[in-house]
């Protein structure tokens, strides 16, 4: 590990090699040109405060080890010693990014989602570069353009559709992009950034990146598009790229709503967003040299419950007028995950176990809490009750360990005597009368339980 260190961890000292070879312009040629509209911008991103910023970023992220196995620990160590050595390379153009380490992660509906893992120096380097673009870019970006943006979010996202419905555009158009972070050009991207990025250094460091490859099996092979997800950069250049589609439908007075790479365009009419569809499609795939995916790309009623879904977000309808809900698909994940989290297979000790439903529900819980779904959660909460006691039951085993422990919890020994001796299986017990009066809510809520209801009455109170 130490000679690799010493040897700028796997980073080697040339950029003269074959996967650069076709850059249109050295980077000594492009030192000799850094006097232009932002002659500091690689100073500022390299400056001392902006880097370890960037560093302790990428250690709150924590995230596994790039090619070269260093930890973000051990990363640390490193940039103590070698911070002004690794500057300097990159001020000079010697420095070549690592490739990334491919790591494939299942989707839910089937397939695998391909992320790229950087080393954590790279990551710290793209950290470095994203937090001084960031103020670039930012005043840029449109209003109702809400993934990976500072204090904007999925909830936003859908709030805003809401409001949108409120006022008469309740047809959607829904576009998919097939493999959308793998498939970025370069070209296009790279002159979109030229266009606010004035030094041309950072142009060249940003494609260095871009062209950095993918190690897969042992083996490095070459980029020729995309940004891989799991670069801290990617974000970013993600936005910079379909900034120019959300730009060019505002200016038609289109109402564009897009999170990352889920796009939802907005219409009044069934005929108008049939033709947004039509348009949309086309000004993806040839302007911005994108693949939708025609088949889950549609238009439809923001109210069709089955076919609308946007963020694990739907709208619905009533007297009352429009409201946020929780798509069945999101719903029915939700308690399978519960399911698996209380399941009697998997409950060996009650108290970890509902330390685990807790910490998944309270985050399912602050993610969905727009919703309106009171009726959903007290049925659910009930039934996650009864499977807690499922499970304690269960954990009793014998008759008479049931017995004695109804009785310690105030039920008399008649009635502890039936239950205890009950045939039923496990659930059916759980739902007994005598069950349910020694395994009271509050008593659970004491032992640990996340009580679904009362958390969601709180988290929904501020929407």
């Amino acid at each position: 590990m130490t000679e690799n260190m010493n040897h700028g961890c796997l980073q080697r000292d040339s950029a003269e090699h074959e996967g650069y070879a076709k850059a249109s312009r050295s980077f000594n040629r492009i030192w000799k040109e850094r006097d232009s509209a932002q002659p500091k911008l690689l100073e500022a991103i390299l400056y001392k405060d902006n880097f370890n910023r960037a560093y302790k970023r990428v250690k709150a992220n924590k995230g596994k080890p790039g090619i070269d196995g260093m930890t973000v620990e051990e990363a640390f160590s490193y940039l103590r010693e070698h911070q002004k050595e690794l500057t300097d390379r990159i001020l000079r153009g010697k420095y070549t990014p690592s490739p990334v380490r491919r790591v494939e992660i299942p989707k839910p509906d089937g397939g695998v989602r391909k992320l790229g893992i950087p080393t954590v120096i790279d990551r710290t380097i793209q950290q470095a570069i994203a937090q001084q673009l960031m103020p670039i870019y930012e005043p840029l970006f449109i209003e109702t353009s809400y993934g990976y943006r500072p204090n904007k979010s999925a909830k936003d996202a859908i709030q805003k559709v809401k409001e949108y419905a409120e006022q008469g555009y309740t047809f959607a158009i829904t576009l998919d992009l097939s493999k959308y972070f793998d498939t970025l050009n370069h070209e296009k991207l790279i002159n979109l950034l030229r266009k606010e990025v004035k030094d041309e250094r950072v142009i060249q460091l940003i494609k260095r990146y871009l062209k950095s490859g993918v190690m897969e099996n042992g083996v490095v092979m070459e980029t020729e598009e995309g940004s891989p997800q799991g670069g801290n950069l990617s974000p970013l250049l993600a936005n910079v790229y379909l900034n120019e589609f959300d730009q060019e439908f505002t200016k038609r007075g289109v109402p564009c709503i897009r999170y990352a790479d889920d796009i939802v365009l907005l219409a009044k009419s069934k005929r108008a967003s049939e033709r947004l569809l039509e348009s949309s499609t086309k000004y993806l795939e040839e302007t911005l040299k994108l693949t939708v995916n025609r088949e889950k790309s549609r238009t439809v009623s923001v109210f069709a419950i089955r076919n609308f879904k946007f963020l694990g977000f739907a709208l619905g309808r009533n007297g009352s007028g429009i409201y946020v809900r929780v798509h069945p698909k999101s719903w029915k994940k939700f308690k399978s995950k519960l399911k698996e989290l209380s399941s009697r297979r998997s409950v060996q000790s009650i108290k970890p176990s509902l330390g685990k439903i807790k910490v998944y529900a309270r985050g399912w819980l602050n993610y969905y809490g727009i919703a309106s779904m009171k009726n959903n959660i007290e049925d659910l909460n009930g039934w996650l009750y009864r499977r807690i006691r499922m499970c304690i039951w269960k954990q009793w085993k014998l008759p008479k360990t049931k017995k004695r422990n109804l009785m310690k919890l105030g039920v008399p020994e008649y009635y502890a005597q039936m239950a205890a001796n009950s045939r039923k299986g496990h659930w059916f017990c759980a739902n007994l009368t005598t069950v349910k009066r020694a395994m009271t809510k509050e008593r659970l809520i004491n032992s640990g339980f996340y009580d679904l209801a009362t958390a969601y009455q709180s988290v929904h109170v501020n929407y």
